[in-house]
C-alpha cells in the first residue's frame, strides 16, 4: 500500500463534499489511556489527524455512503466518544477527559475548491479543521465526485486510530456498503467488538513491569541522555519544530522483497530484524553511534482486539549496537517486550515521556501478516498523514505484497537535509545490495552452485527448448518464437507470475517453471502458490535441483502471503508423482482439463 502525506496526494479532481454528524452532549466518562493524554493534552492543532484515501469503481450514491459510514460509526465505541478538557476545572490542567456521545442525524456538505487549489490542498484544510483532538466528532467521511465513480477518504484525529485501525474501518464501511446493496442490515451476522476504553481499563489492571524491564528503559535512556532516543546527527539550530520534509520512497519490488524474506529466513530472522541490522550497519558508518530509536508497538495483545478500532499503539526503545543479523533480531524481541507493559507506569521516574527535540522513531507494519485485509491494489489504497511542523525524525516501514516501501519525515533545515538525507540514501542503497546478491537466490545443489532469476525476454528460446526437450509434453510446444514471446510478454506484465530460470556457472538456462500467485475465496480466503512448467535439462536430473527449485518457490509464496501450493502433472509421470510426494505433496484431487 502506498504511504503517502496530503501535500503529496495522489487525487482526481472533483466535486468534494464531507458529512457532518450530529453530535449529542458528553456523557458518561471513559478511561484515557496514557497514550491518549498526551496526545490529546497537547491541544487542538492541524495535523493530528491520519487518514486513508480509496478509490470505488462505478457510481455509489451519497446515501449509501452516508448510511455505511453510520453502521461503522455505531460499531466501534472510540468513534462515539469525544475529547473535552477537565470537567471540574474547566480548563486543561488536569487534563484531558473522554466520554461517550449519542449520535444523531448527519448532512453532506459541500466543500468548494476555489479556483487554482490543487485539491489535495482543499481536503487538507478541510481535514485540518474538522479532525482536531477536541472536535466533536473527531473523525470525517469525505468524498470526491468524479465521472470515473468516487474516491473516499476517512480520516480521524490520531487519539482515536492507528494504521491498523484504518483498515478495519475501510474493511468494515465496504461490507456495510455491501450489506446495504444486498438489503441487509449492517454488520447482523458479524459479533460485536469490544471498545478501545475496555483496552484502556484492561491495560490499567495489568501487574506493573519486572525490575529488568524498568533497568532496561533506563539503561537506554540513560544513554539518551534522560530523554527518549534522538537521531544520531544534527538536525539543525532552532526555536521550535520547522515546516516538515516528507520523502516517501518504494524501497524493494515484490521480487526484491521476496529475495529479502527468502535471506532472512535462511539466517533464522524476521525481515524486520534484518531491516534492523541494515539500519544498524548504516548508523554506525555515518554516524558512528549505535541506533537508538522510538520503536512503537502494538497493544493487541490477543485476538480479542483484531477487530477494534483504536490507538492500539505504545512506545518502546529499541537500542540495536550489533549489525548482526541474529543480535539485531534479539534486540527486536527486547523491544517488544520492553513496550509490553504499561507505559504510565514504567515511566514514571522520568515524570511521563521524556520527550525532546530531534527523537527518532521507526514504526514498522508488515500488512501481509495482519488478520486485517484490504485489496489495496484494487481499491487504489494509500495511508495519508496530515502536514505538521516537527523537530523529529519518523520513519514509516510498510511491508505488503507489492514489496517494501518507507516514508520519513524530518524537519527541513539544511542539517537535516544533509543529515538525513545521506542516512536514508545509504539505507536505502544497503536494503537494495541485499536483495540483489539474493534476488532469484543461490541454489547450492551435489557441490553445483546454480542462480535462479526472473526470465529475460532473451531466454525465451531456452525456455522454450526446456519445455519441448519432454516426452509427453513436448508434442504439444511448436516452432514459432513469436507466439512465446507474445506468451512471453503477457507473463512478464502480470505481477503474480514468475517466470524463473536456473542458470549455471556459465549462465546457460538449465531448468525453469512458472509462479502464480492466485488470490481466492475459499480456504477462508486463502491465496495461493500454482506451480507449473517445472523443467530441469537432462543431464542435471536426479542431482536434486528440482528439489531445490521448488523449495526456493515455496518460499517465494510464502513471501506473498500464500498459504497453500499446488501444482498438477500428466497423470503418466509416475516418477514425478513419486518426486512432488517426496517433497510433501500430496494427491489429494483429480485434475481436469479441456482444450478451449
Amino acid at each position: 500500500m502506498r504511504l503517502t502525506n496530503v501535500a503529496h496526494l495522489r487525487l482526481p479532481f472533483g466535486r468534494l463534499v464531507g458529512y457532518d454528524l450530529q453530535v449529542g452532549d458528553p456523557g458518561a466518562p471513559l478511561p484515557v489511556s496514557f497514550d491518549q493524554r498526551r496526545h490529546v493534552g497537547a491541544g487542538d492543532r492541524a495535523g493530528s489527524w491520519m487518514a486513508l484515501s480509496f478509490r470505488l469503481t462505478g457510481q455509489r450514491e451519497l446515501s449509501d455512503l452516508a448510511e455505511a459510514w453510520r453502521a461503522v460509526v455505531q460499531r466501534h465505541g472510540t468513534l462515539r466518544t469525544v475529547f473535552v478538557p477537565d470537567a471540574s476545572t474547566g480548563t486543561d490542567d488536569a487534563g484531558p477527559g473522554l466520554h461517550e456521545v449519542e449520535i444523531g442525524e448527519g448532512r453532506w456538505v459541500e466543500h468548494p475548491i476555489p479556483a487554482g487549489q490543487p485539491v489535495n490542498e482543499a481536503l487538507r484544510d478541510v481535514l485540518d479543521r474538522r479532525c482536531m483532538s477536541y472536535a466533536a466528532p473527531s473523525h470525517r467521511l469525505c468524498v470526491l465526485e468524479t465521472a470515473d465513480g468516487p474516491t473516499v477518504v476517512v480520516a480521524a484525529d490520531h487519539s482515536h486510530v492507528d494504521m491498523w485501525s484504518m483498515l478495519v474501518v475501510v474493511r468494515d464501511l465496504l461490507a456495510a456498503l455491501d450489506a446495504r446493496r444486498a438489503g441487509r442490515e449492517p454488520f447482523a451476522d458479524r459479533p460485536p467488538v469490544p471498545a478501545f476504553a475496555e483496552h484502556t481499563e484492561a491495560l490499567r489492571d495489568r501487574p506493573r513491569a519486572p525490575e529488568d524491564v524498568r533497568r532496561r528503559w533506563a539503561e537506554v535512556l540513560g544513554a539518551s541522555g534522560q530523554v527518549m532516543p534522538r537521531f544520531p546527527m544534527p538536525l539543525g539550530e532552532s526555536d521550535g519544530p520547522q515546516p516538515e520534509r516528507v520523502e516517501v520512497r518504494d524501497v524493494l519490488d515484490v521480487d526484491d522483497s521476496g529475495a529479502f524474506g527468502v535471506r532472512a529466513k535462511e539466517l533464522g530472522v524476521s525481515t524486520l530484524s534484518l531491516v534492523v541490522a541494515a539500519m544498524t550497519e548504516v548508523t554506525r558508518e555515518v554516524a558512528d553511534q549505535p541506533l537508538r530509536a522510538v520503536f512503537p508497538v502494538h497493544s493487541r495483545y490477543d485476538a480479542t482486539w483484531h477487530d477494534s478500532v483504536g490507538w492500539f499503539i505504545t512506545n518502546s526503545v529499541l537500542e540495536s549496537p550489533d549489525p548482526d543479523p541474529t543480535a539485531c533480531a534479539e534486540a527486536v524481541k527486547e523491544a517488544v517486550r520492553l513496550g509490553s507493559w504499561p507505559l504510565e507506569d514504567v515511566l514514571e521516574p522520568w515524570g511521563g515521556m521524556p520527550e525532546a527535540p530531534g527523537m527518532f522513531a521507526i514504526s514498522w507494519l508488515d500488512l501481509r501478516r495482519l488478520p486485517v485485509r484490504v485489496d489495496s491494489v484494487g481499491l487504489e489504497a494509500q495511508y495519508v498523514g496530515a502536514s505538521i511542523l516537527t523537530d523529529g525524525v519518523m520513519l514509516w516501514f510498510v511491508l505488503d505484497e507489492s514489496g517494501l516501501h518507507l516514508r520519513c519525515r524530518y524537519p527541513d533545515t539544511p542539517p537535516a537535509r544533509a543529515g538525513v538525507g545521506r542516512w536514508l540514501d545509504r539505507l536505502v542503497e544497503r536494503l537494495r545490495e541485499e536483495a540483489a546478491e539474493q534476488v532469484g537466490g543461490v541454489l547450492d545443489v551435489g557441490g553445483w552452485r546454480f542462480r535462479l532469476q526472473r526470465a529475460r525476454r532473451t531466454d525465451v528460446p531456452a525456455v522454450v527448448a526446456l519445455l519441448a526437450d519432454d516426452p509427453i509434453s513436448g508434442a504439444r510446444e511448436v516452432d514459432d518464437v513469436v507466439r512465446y514471446e507474445a506468451a512471453y510478454d503477457a507473463v512478464a506484465r502480470d505481477p503474480g507470475e514468475f517466470l524463473a530460470v536456473v542458470r549455471d556457472h556459465a549462465g546457460t538456462v538449465v531448468a525453469t517453471m512458472q509462479l502464480s500467485i492466485v488470490p481466492g475465496l475459499s480456504r477462508a480466503g486463502a491465496t495461493r502458490l500454482e506451480v507449473e512448467g517445472v523443467r530441469v535439462a537432462k543431464g542435471l536430473r536426479g542431482l536434486g535441483l528440482g528439489a531445490a527449485m521448488l523449495e526456493w518457490a515455496h518460499d517465494h509464496g510464502r513471501a506473498r502471503g500464500a498459504t497453500l501450493a499446488q501444482l498438477t502433472t500428466d497423470s503418466a509421470r509416475a516418477d514425478a508423482h513419486r518426486f512432488y510426494e517426496r517433497l510433501g505433496y500430496t494427491a489429494t484431487h483429480k485434475g481436469f482439463k479441456r482444450p478451449l
